[in-house]
């Protein structure tokens, strides 16, 4: 298989043409070899549309949705980043090309030993996974410039926002099945935060995740 012309159709194909069109996100979706991290069974469909499995209720995130995230959240060289939810670790190694640290936790020690495999392998050295639950957030390493969720939560954790500094941001998708809302939000100061909506989507949910409140009143 042609990886190198089936990255080239993936970028141009199916992530530019849905409004992902900075330079940079692209040219590192380019760089990173996705089908290093995918399982072997899957390969073949590494640079697809594809949901991929990763076994245990895990799933990589289509390109597509990848590329829309990295634009959201615009990773700078100095940022100090959580992930919750390693996956394979393709997501870590897109965030460690950009940033200056990445801590990557999965609750689920199957993906730990797999992402922590993976860019070991591809010689990612700016990574630390971890296992553990961090939906609620990872305390040994706040606060973060930047927190990535990489799956869905009905909403996000208080105590996960409290470990962003100011200035810093979060991703995350929020809400239910049939429809969750990519969310970014700043910080703006110690007591205030500002949100936006960006996209709807639906993704695999985090485990462990705090529920939404369905009180009345």
């Amino acid at each position: 298989m042609n990886f190198e012309q089936a990255r080239f159709n993936m970028v141009e194909q199916q992530v530019r043409p849905w409004e992902v069109l900075d330079f940079g996100v692209l040219d590192l979706l380019m760089s990173v070899r996705r089908e290093e991290f995918v399982p072997e069974a899957y390969k073949s469909l590494a640079l697809s549309e594809a949901e991929i499995p990763l076994g245990h209720g895990g799933s990589m995130l289509v390109p597509v949705i990848e590329g829309k995230i990295l634009q959201a959240i615009q990773v700078k060289r100095s940022d100090k980043v959580l992930e919750v939810g390693a996956g394979s670790g393709y997501f870590a190694a897109l965030l460690a090309a950009k940033a200056d640290w990445v801590r990557t936790v999965d609750i689920e020690p199957a993906l730990v030993n797999m992402a922590h495999d993976n860019l070991k392998r591809y010689g990612v050295e700016n990574v630390i996974v971890e296992e553990g639950d961090a939906v609620r957030g990872w305390a040994s390493s706040a606060p973060y410039d930047l927190i990535v969720l990489s799956g869905g939560v009905p909403q996000i954790a208080d105590s996960l926002l409290e470990q962003v500094k100011v200035g810093g941001r979060l991703f995350a998708f929020v809400g239910e099945a049939p429809l969750m809302t990519a969310t970014l939000v700043t910080r703006v100061s110690e007591s205030q935060f500002r949100t936006e909506s960006l996209f709807e989507n639906l993704v695999p949910a985090l485990r462990n995740a705090p529920q939404k409140s369905h009180f009345t009143f």
